[in-house]
């Protein structure tokens, strides 16, 4: 029986940078599970791929809690694709998140459950999950039964004056990652975390009009999603000899 690869997409956000992902393996001929708390948000956008001949499924979670997390990726495992190929989960990507810039004596008690959630507890049980639907998997071309990989930021290893809950959030994902990857490797199961993106929230944040244009337009302030996509894709694709752990994307005038 033929066999068809599945890429699974929590966190769907609100910008550009995730449609870009879904559209880049799906060219490579990947089915898309999404994953994503906001229900009309997650309909609209898979209806789109799916208008655009991917094969496509959405999966609503209430919460990025882990019985919810663990809950959602059995059932993406046990979901009955439309085309007869046989289904291998062989790409997964942590892309949900939660932030607060604010002082520290101004972060109240639930943006520190919220942070913790969605940047350790969740990512932690999507992982327990989607490495389980790796060992299943048999080694590929490429020498590995997977690619598990997460959104980071530069607050995965550095924290600032008003990033205290969102950096001590990014802080264990990263350290989460490189766990994983250390205990994973041997099985040929490859775990990477990846590193502002262009989304409307960030836009929203430049209330100035040049500031506004130049970070809507200018490739050299921002990371751009089809560029994030395209990374992805290569670290998906790389063969066993040469495995990366951390890349560190950046635009070309960021100041870090």
């Amino acid at each position: 029986m033929s066999v068809r690869p599945v890429i699974v997409i929590a966190g769907i956000g609100n910008g550009t940078a995730q449609p870009a992902y879904s559209r880049v393996f799906a060219k490579e001929g990947y089915r898309v599970a999404l994953i994503a708390r906001n229900a009309d948000h997650l309909n609209k956008f898979t209806a789109e791929l799916k208008q655009g001949g991917t094969e496509a499924v959405a999966f609503h979670v209430p919460d990025y809690s882990y019985g919810a997390v663990t809950g959602v990726v059995e059932s993406i495992r046990k979901y009955q694709w439309p085309s007869p190929e046989k289904a291998e989960i062989r790409v997964a990507l942590w892309n949900a998140a939660f932030g607060a810039w604010k002082p520290f004596l101004d972060v109240t008690e639930q943006e520190v459950h919220d942070s913790a959630e969605a940047n350790f507890v969740a990512p932690f049980a999507f992982s327990r999950q989607i490495i389980l639907a790796f060992q299943e998997n048999p080694i590929n071309d490429l020498g590995k039964r997977g690619t598990l990989l997460f959104t980071g930021a530069t607050a995965s290893w550095r924290g600032n004056v008003v990033t205290s809950v969102f950096s001590a959030g990014k802080f264990a994902k990263r350290a989460l990652s490189q766990s994983l990857n250390k205990e994973f490797g041997k099985q040929n199961i490859h775990a990477i975390i990846d590193g502002g993106i262009l989304t409307d929230r960030a836009l929203a944040r430049r209330t100035n009009p040049e500031e506004h244009k130049q970070y809507a337009e200018n490739a050299d302030v921002r990371l751009d999603g089809e560029s994030i996509a395209k990374s992805y894709l290569y670290l998906a694709n790389q063969d066993r000899s040469a495995w990366t752990w951390e890349l560190d994307l950046r635009p070309a005038h960021e100041k870090w």
